[in-house]
Formats: C-alpha cells, sequence, structure tokens
C-alpha cells in the first residue's frame, strides 16, 4: 500500500486527515510514525509558502534516506480575522508568543475584539495544502471557512481557535459539532476534497 507522509506531528491535525480521507486506499503516516524528527521552519508570508517548503523539506529528506512508494502532504492552517486585518494569519499557532498555546492565542483574539460587534467579527479559517508525488511534481490547493468570532468559549471538541469559530448556518461553533460535521464544512475538509483527484492517481 502506497503511503501519504504528511510532514506533521499535530495529533489533532493528523486525526482530522484521517477521518476526512478513511476512504481512501492509502496508509496516512505522520512524521513521527515514520521516525522523522525534523522541525521544519515555518517562515513563510503565506500558509502555501509554509506548506510548500514542509513538503519540499520532508520529502527531500525521504528521497535522501531512500524511501520508495510515497507521497509527502503538507498543510498550514489558520486564522484570519477582518477586524484584526487578517492577524492572526501564518502566526495563528503562535499568536500569544508560545507556540501551540491555544488557551491564550484564544485570549488574546477575544482581548482585541472586545467592544466589538458581533456584525463586525467576521472570519474565516484557511488551510493550504502542498502535495509532492515520488517524481517530485508538486500540487498546491486551499479550502477556506467562513465564520464569527463568537465573544466566548463555546463546545469542547476540535482543538486550537475551535470553540471562538461560530458558524451561523449551523448555529454552532466548530467545537460544538461532532467530527462529521465540522470535516464536512471546514477549511481543511474542503481543502483535502480539492487534494483527493491528485492522490487518487498513485493509490
Amino acid at each position: 500500500m502506497k503511503k501519504l507522509i504528511v510532514a506533521s506531528n499535530n495529533e489533532h491535525k493528523i486525526t482530522e486527515i484521517k477521518q476526512i480521507l478513511e476512504d481512501m486506499d492509502i496508509e496516512i503516516l505522520s512524521l513521527k510514525e515514520m521516525n522523522i524528527d525534523i522541525d521544519v521552519v515555518e517562515d513563510g508570508k503565506t500558509f502555501i509558502e509554509n506548506a510548500r517548503k514542509k513538503a519540499i523539506e520532508i520529502y527531500e529528506y525521504l528521497v535522501h534516506r531512500g524511501d520508495k512508494n510515497f507521497i509527502v502532504m503538507s498543510d498550514d492552517s489558520g486564522l484570519m480575522v477582518d477586524a484584526l486585518n487578517g492577524r492572526p494569519g501564518v502566526y495563528s499557532a503562535r499568536y500569544a508568543g508560545e507556540h501551540g498555546n491555544s488557551k491564550k492565542n484564544n485570549e488574546k483574539i477575544l482581548k482585541e475584539l472586545q467592544g466589538v460587534d458581533f456584525e463586525h467579527r467576521g472570519a474565516k479559517f484557511v488551510c493550504a495544502i502542498a502535495l509532492i508525488d515520488e517524481n517530485g511534481k508538486i500540487t498546491e490547493v486551499e479550502g477556506n471557512a467562513a465564520g464569527i468570532i463568537a465573544e466566548g468559549y463555546d463546545g469542547v471538541e476540535g482543538f486550537g481557535y475551535d470553540p471562538l469559530f461560530y458558524v451561523p448556518e449551523f448555529k454552532e461553533t466548530f467545537a460544538e459539532m461532532t467530527a462529521e460535521q465540522k470535516n464536512s464544512i471546514s477549511h481543511r475538509g474542503r481543502a483535502l476534497e480539492k487534494i483527493r483527484e491528485e492522490i487518487l492517481k498513485y493509490i
């Protein structure tokens, strides 16, 4: 079975990708599962730049190591808030200064939006995906999900900014939805649906 190596060790992200692509005949593996201890510096100005950089670095490492029969996929995603001029953007994971501290990141967003009324709290989640096949061909896609930043935390599911990201048509935040609901409309779900055809070519 061909391997799809996801250039990440974010367990929440890996879980979502495995759920969304569970019907595909491909083995999805994280860097940890591939015994790869590389922390790619995400210094791009856009999500797609970061996704491309991570994918290329892991692809080149695997080729150098002699691995065969694999494709590499990298996902870079984040939150863009209208009233904050698109922040936190590519700094979403470390917006409050400490990488991966969702509590502090959420608190900072809420503080910055204090006094901003509901109709001006629009935001979108963005997910950029870069896929590299075994011949080095790169395919890039992007998926978006629109929502509103709530005035407080709602829900216990999901991760990151999910408790703040309210979706009007569902009348719930991402963190209140089931995994199936969220994946059907999320930025990551939409990006993965776009990349699915490319993955199918290599199965």
